[in-house]
């Protein structure tokens, strides 16, 4: 997976969204991301994308490694 490009994300932020520095760090990802318009291009998770994300993640039991 390839990080965020937080230079560019910074400089978006206070160069083309005119925010302060406490502004930007104070924003969610989810808040930046509607904030740059890019809002609403995913698709809701549905019980399909769930189950396959529980299977790829599975809770562990008590008495697991870290349980």
């Amino acid at each position: 997976m390839k990080g965020l490009d937080w230079p560019a994300l910074v400089r978006v932020g206070l160069h083309g969204l005119g925010l302060k520095p406490d502004e930007f760090w104070a924003l969610t990802p989810v808040e930046l991301q509607v904030m740059l318009g890019a809002a609403g291009t995913d698709k809701p998770m549905l019980s399909d994308g769930l189950a396959a994300l529980m299977a790829a993640y599975p809770d562990k039991t008590k008495g697991s490694e870290n349980g």
